[in-house]
């Protein structure tokens, strides 16, 4: 019989084909590896953007409620005028981010005539000292 033998270069050409697949195999992997690990990057980066915008309305929500706090004492005196010992012990509330306060939080009650402007101002740890919040209400009493 007559068998047809396979060309002595054939396996050599075959098995240089198979390698430059496979070398495009491994390039094609480590290019989505690359594309993969940017996509978790970029998602670990807006975790922790949405995290300090949480931080930040509760600081806010925080702040209103302080300043509600005081208000009401005003309302519940039928006046705009606290004690000095009334205001002092509210503003070391406010301070005090231990104790349901705020993170550099300083509260200032301005009484001009028969209107009173309260004003807390704060500073989260994380940003810069040039970034301040505040938050300002006037109650007016009559």
């Amino acid at each position: 019989m007559n068998k047809l033998k396979p060309h002595p270069h054939y396996k050599r050409h075959h098995s240089l084909r198979q390698c430059r697949n496979r070398g495009v195999s491994m390039i094609e992997v480590l290019v989505v590896i690359v594309l993969f690990s940017f996509g978790l990057i970029g998602m670990v980066g807006l975790q922790a953007r949405a995290v300090q915008f949480s931080v930040s309305a509760e600081d806010s929500s925080r702040a209103a409620l302080l300043a509600n706090e005081i208000v009401s004492a005003m309302w519940g005196t039928n006046s705009i005028t606290l004690t000095a010992g009334e205001i002092t012990a509210w503003n070391t509330r406010v301070g005090d981010s231990a104790n349901r306060g705020l993170p550099n939080g300083v509260g200032t009650v301005v009484v001009a005539g028969t209107v009173a402007t309260v004003t807390i101002t704060w500073r989260a740890p994380h940003e810069p000292t040039t970034t301040v919040h505040s938050y300002v209400t006037q109650v007016q009493i009559p």
